[in-house]
């Protein structure tokens, strides 16, 4: 499968324009008032420039080593019939401990159950059922249309995770399982120090 498309840089720091000034991309600065990120992929994708794209894939910024088979596993849940895809790999027990990483348990049709950070007793007990959950997201307009419009949850604001609200609002999001580990994204400065040596 080819993504093709185009790509966006969405941010509301003109640091951001500035350090990707001369790269092949649509740089937009959007509103600073945000909560999320997928307001602001909302806001962006409703511009009259990028009304002819249906499948809108969302790779968050700190997601500097997310693989292409991420991108394409999400976008490939959405084409097979979930509102919203995402993907993730395996889960060590490091990871499974470490509250800055997002896990994510799913059922036997790789549908999403939950998202969350520490473990918890009413997590999946089957351990090959949790993984470790990767920054991307695919849907159609649609969905992200949906998504945007839902009223706010307790449990994201909780856990600080914007794909609680359409999971309880019972949108299905499809998750690619990948068979390697991917290295974890950048939310500590522990992870940026790690980012900076493996760039």
């Amino acid at each position: 499968m080819d993504l093709g498309g185009t790509i966006v840089v969405a941010t509301d720091d003109t640091r951001v324009l500035d350090a990707v000034a001369g790269l092949p991309v649509h740089a937009v600065l959007t509103d600073p008032a945000h909560a999320s990120g997928t307001a602001r992929v909302a806001e962006v994708a409703a511009r009259v420039e990028f009304a002819d794209y249906d499948v809108i894939l969302n790779v968050q910024g700190d997601e500097p080593f997310l693989p292409r088979a991420a991108a394409l596993g999400a976008v490939h849940q959405v084409l097979a019939g979930a509102d919203i895809g995402t993907a993730a790999s395996p889960l060590d027990d490091d990871a499974r401990r470490n509250p800055h990483r997002v896990k994510v348990d799913v059922n036997a049709r790789g549908r999403a159950l939950r998202f969350y950070r520490r473990p918890v007793a009413h997590a999946c007990s089957r351990r090959d059922a949790s993984f470790h959950h990767v920054g991307v997201y695919a849907c159609r307009r649609a969905a992200l249309d949906r998504w945007v419009a839902l009223p706010p949850v307790p449990e994201e604001h909780i856990e600080r995770l914007e794909q609680l609200r359409p999971l309880a609002h019972g949108m299905t999001i499809g998750v690619a399982a990948l068979p390697d580990p991917v290295p974890p994204g950048i939310d500590t400065e522990d992870d940026l120090r790690l980012a900076e040596a493996r760039l």
